[in-house]
């Protein structure tokens, strides 16, 4: 069985604890394996079922908004990232799903990095779980109660030995009991 090849790590920016668990992980297993870890943050939270992309801005408010919020990403996360080097920003105006994909098309990473912030989280409009087992790439989600606390898709799940992480020490995504 041949494995993917992993060059970078997808995180997926969000401001909670879960979040800072999750860019944590992305961190360290960036370092481990001298990997790019690219940060994505969307206008519209894509945790938030009900945020939508702010259409009703001129272009002027857009592209102000746009500047000011790449701006925060970058100091939150540059502060997080330390010494490590390989971290690069992208704020994203498309929809999750849709980006997410080009991105993984263009190779900007072969595994995804999520905060999972708690049993019932949505993500990208749907089940957070069922958004992580039906992407096309291996998909971690850290949490929800602690740090180290991992649920994988069937893409993660067969390359566990290469995300660091021992068998016991994590769940397959959509077998948590509830």
């Amino acid at each position: 069985m041949t494995t993917p090849t992993l060059k970078a790590v997808g995180f997926c920016a969000h401001y909670s604890k879960q979040g800072d668990w999750a860019f944590d992980y992305a961190l360290e297993l960036s370092r481990t394996h001298r990997m790019q870890l690219n940060v994505f943050h969307f206008l519209a939270d894509p945790y938030d079922p009900e945020s939508v992309p702010p259409t009703y801005l001129s272009k002027a408010d857009l592209s102000h908004l746009v500047v000011e919020r790449e701006r925060e990403l970058r100091l939150y996360y540059d502060d997080r990232a330390g010494d490590y080097l390989e971290v690069g920003f992208r704020l994203c105006q498309d929809n999750e799903w849709l980006e997410l994909h080009r991105c993984l098309v263009e190779r900007e990473f072969q595994i995804l990095v999520l905060g999972y912030t708690n049993m019932d989280a949505k993500f990208a409009g749907k089940p957070i779980e069922e958004f992580a087992d039906s992407f096309v790439c291996p998909v971690v989600l850290v949490g929800p109660d602690h740090p180290q606390q991992f649920h994988l898709n069937g893409g993660a799940a067969l390359i566990t030995e290469k995300l660091g992480l021992a068998h016991g020490s994590w769940a397959r995504v959509g077998l948590v009991a509830r």
